[in-house]
């Protein structure tokens, strides 16, 4: 392992924001990071990052950049209902989906094409076409920072919550995440109710009785391309704010006023509403300032078209949270991490 100085991170973020870090290294193996972090500078600041796909860099780094390369994919074992898989978590999201639907291996087709790295996946606890990676993990395998302890945290312990856990909020930047462990059935359960994936499925021809994990997973990938700029192309980091939950009387207040508002129960008084919806209304879809905007096709997404700094992109999530505090009494937050 070589620690590079003054290194350039715009490769290492989906944003293609220009920043430098004083200090970067990259780990591939995992008795090479539990050997580093057994004699860590605890007062050092650091920054783990896998595929920086949920990230937004405002500023250079004074501290230490870790990417985490760890990679492999290892049964643990299986039966002829379920099968364990141990995964890197520096590898790859879409690959590893794309190697489970290969496989038959039924639980994340949902979460085709979703950016960024298998260590991440807990981390946010990832979700989408009704899916959250946490209904599918069964532990995380982490290496304490200050101590270069291993560490294996089941299900319960990783205090998955929408869009969170344990490890970005009060164990953030305490465990480098190594492995995640997941259970997959080899009998689908399909989930097709949410969002568009019954349309395209009848778009591709694919009835009820063909359905099949590789057949769903077709879908929302054609979905997602069809809506979300590739980061290859123009710089984004994938949705940049969380669906925002209500009270159903809050909810109620906004039907009044805006009758054809989508919004999903969650229970008798918990409602998730569309943030994409509420951009859209309060006028942000499509704005674009230099080079930097939110995309034509979803207001979800913040883009960097070329040369934008992070602090542009972030002042424009500002503008837009007070814009839909101000238009509905919503508060949105954001789901990328600011540094």
């Amino acid at each position: 392992m070589i620690i590079e100085e003054g290194k350039n991170l715009k490769q290492f973020n989906t944003f293609g924001i220009e920043v430098y870090a004083k200090e970067f290294i990259e780990i591939s193996k995992k008795d090479d990071a539990i050997n580093y972090f057994k004699t860590f500078d605890p007062n050092k600041n650091i920054l783990i990052i896998g595929g920086g796909s949920n990230l937004l860099l405002t500023t250079d780094f004074n501290g230490l950049v870790i990417k985490n390369n760890l990679r492999g994919i290892e049964v643990i074992s299986e039966d002829e209902n379920e099968i364990s898989l141990r995964v890197g978590a520096g590898e790859n999201w879409h690959e590893f989906v794309m190697y489970c639907v290969e496989k038959n291996y039924a639980g994340i087709e949902n979460l085709s094409l979703i950016p960024g790295n298998v260590g991440a996946s807990p981390m946010q606890n990832i979700g989408a076409y009704g899916i959250e990676v946490k209904e599918v993990i069964s532990s995380v395998e982490a290496i304490e920072i200050n101590s270069g302890k291993l560490r294996h945290f089941n299900n319960e312990e990783c205090q998955f919550a929408y869009r969170s856990s344990v490890f970005k909020t009060s164990l953030k930047d305490k465990y480098f995440i190594s492995s995640v462990t997941f259970l997959l059935k080899k009998k689908a359960t399909f989930k097709i109710e949410y969002g568009a994936i019954q349309q395209q499925l009848k778009a591709n021809g694919v009835d009820e009785g063909a359905l099949s994990i590789k057949a769903i997973s077709d879908a929302v990938i054609q979905i997602r391309q069809s809506k979300l700029p590739d980061p290859k192309k123009i710089g984004n980091s994938g949705s940049f704010f969380k669906n925002p939950i209500v009270s159903s009387d809050k909810k109620n207040e906004l039907i009044t006023s805006y009758p054809d508002m989508p919004f999903y129960e969650l229970d008798a008084d918990n409602i998730k509403l569309a943030a994409g919806w509420l951009i859209e209304q309060a006028g942000w879809k499509g704005y674009r300032e230099g080079d930097y905007g939110v995309h034509e096709k979803q207001a979800l997404v913040l883009v960097n078209y070329g040369q934008a700094k992070g602090e542009e992109i972030f002042m424009l999530s500002e503008k837009i949270l007070n814009s839909i505090q101000e238009k509905f009494g919503v508060s949105l937050e954001r789901e990328v991490n600011i540094i």
